[in-house]
Parts: structure tokens; C-alpha cells; sequence
């Protein structure tokens, strides 16, 4: 998981580089590409093949969850390049409590008082990294937000739609779903692109392919509330790399926003693994 992270950090330094370059949705649909390929060569050499991965009673439901992500990736790259690594990525990892909040009204979980005392702890930390009363509020602030709610939603969906479909569908429809929509969209925005950046296209690609990779050998190995808590090092990689090669200052409220955020998170998990 560790390892995970440290590659999603480098894979948002680079969108961060070409998105602040080329257009977003052009540099989204070719990392797409990768991501297709690498979800249709994955499910080639399972038992069962293509057919079985994609065999799905839900069709619409896997088809919004793969544009849902897409749709949120394009919010996050943008993001970068309005706001920077840092400030992104800490109004972004408020996510699990997110998902926390609404696991109730989507999927009908109960959620007690303590985690929403945490839910609650979190909001405040995001209030104190958006500093909405300081008169000097960044719109722009608002972005990570709405990429945290979708992610949000992506994972509350993904849950659902493992109630009747396998990971491995679930994963082949992300990838496919995503790419074919991301084309769609993207191949109008078309610009050349200079060869050195070429080759961060591939790395971006590359990094993307192996990060998941990554999470799937994770979790075949440890239970996902074992290793989540870990996730929160990307913060950390993220922060290392917008200082050292973006040049971005880290503001105090930041630093203080996020432990809030972060401690709120972790404790969000821990009671949902008592629970379990």
C-alpha cells in the first residue's frame, strides 16, 4: 500500500506537468488508453476469460461507476493545476468520511454517533484548509471538494455493485467504460504534444497501470482496513513533491486541516473495523 501510494503521488506530479501543458481531457483519455488496455489484458488471462469479466447484470450501474471516475480524475488534474499538489490533496483525502457520511442514505448502513463525531471533527478541518471567512476564499478552494464527493460516490457505488459482480468485472467495466467515454470526449481537445513530454505521457501511463497493480496484490494479500490507514501517506509524497520540483508553500492551516482531516479518517476506520 505504501508502495501504492508513493506511485499515485509521482502519477500526480507528472498530471500536474502535462495538464498544466495540454489540455486535461486530452491527457486523461491517453492515460485512459493504458488503463483499457491493461484491464482487457488482465481479464484475457483470468479463468474465463473476456466473457466472464464482463459479464454484468447490472450494465448500467458499471457503466456509471467507469464514467464517474473518469469524470472525477479530469476534476482532480485540474485541480492540480489551479491549486497545486498540496492544498488538493488535502481537502481530497476527506473522502473516507465522506464516504462514511453517505454510506447510510446509499447503501443503507447505519453510522453512529462517534463516526459521525468524526464526520464532524473532518468538516471542520476542511473548513480551516478552505478558510471560507478570511475574505480572501479561493473559489477555486471548492474543486478538490466536489473530486473528494465523487470519489465518494465511486467507492459507495463500487460497493454496491460487488453485492452481484465479481472485483474482477467490476474493474474491466472502470477501465472500459471510462476509456470509451474519456474518447469521446478527449479526441476533440487533440493538441500536439513535444517528444520530452511524450515520454512523461508514458510514464504517467505506466505508473498508473502499476499503482493499481499494486492495490490488487494488496489486497489480495491483507484486508482493505488493514492497509487503508496507510493511504494516507500519499498526502505526505504529494506534499514532499509540490514543495521540492512545484516550488508550493505549506500553509499552517493546511498542516492543521489535514491532521483533523487525517485523525478523523483513521478513526472512522478503526470503528468500522470493531464493527466488522
Amino acid at each position: 500500500m505504501i508502495g501504492a501510494t508513493v506511485v499515485f503521488a509521482l502519477q500526480d506530479g507528472i498530471s500536474r506537468h502535462l495538464a498544466g501543458a495540454y489540455n486535461t481531457y486530452m491527457v486523461v483519455m491517453i492515460r485512459y488508453w493504458f488503463f483499457a488496455a491493461f484491464v482487457v489484458a488482465l481479464a484475457a488471462r483470468a479463468h474465463g476469460g473476456l466473457g466472464a469479466a464482463a459479464r454484468t447484470s447490472q450494465i448500467r450501474l458499471q457503466v456509471f461507476r467507469g464514467v464517474l471516475l473518469v469524470t472525477e480524475i479530469c476534476v482532480a488534474v485540474y485541480s492540480f493545476t489551479v491549486l497545486g499538489l498540496i492544498e488538493s490533496l488535502a481537502v481530497f483525502i476527506c473522502y473516507p468520511l465522506l464516504v462514511a457520511a453517505l454510506s447510510g442514505p446509499v447503501l443503507g448502513e447505519q453510522v453512529g454517533w462517534r463516526r459521525w463525531s468524526a464526520i464532524g471533527v473532518g468538516c471542520i478541518g476542511v473548513l480551516i484548509i478552505l478558510q471560507p471567512g478570511m475574505g480572501v476564499f479561493n473559489p477555486w478552494a471548492i474543486i478538490p471538494l466536489i473530486s473528494a464527493f465523487m470519489f465518494a460516490l465511486y467507492a459507495l457505488l463500487t460497493r454496491y455493485a460487488a453485492r452481484r459482480d465479481s472485483a474482477a468485472t467490476s474493474f474491466f467495466w472502470t477501465g472500459i467504460a471510462g476509456a470509451v467515454a474519456m474518447t469521446a470526449v478527449g479526441i476533440w481537445f487533440w493538441e500536439p504534444m513535444a517528444r520530452q513530454d511524450w515520454y512523461w505521457m508514458g510514464a504517467l501511463s505506466l505508473l498508473g497501470v502499476t499503482g493499481h497493480w499494486l492495490l490488487i496484490k494488496c489486497y489480495e494479500m491483507a484486508e482493505a482496513s488493514a492497509v487503508q490507514p496507510f493511504a494516507y501517506f500519499h498526502l505526505l509524497w504529494s506534499a514532499i513533491l509540490g514543495i521540492t520540483i512545484f516550488g508550493e508553500v505549506l500553509r499552517p492551516a493546511v498542516v492543521a486541516g489535514a491532521a483533523l482531516i487525517v485523525a478523523a479518517g483513521l478513526f472512522t476506520l478503526w470503528r468500522e473495523r470493531q464493527q466488522g
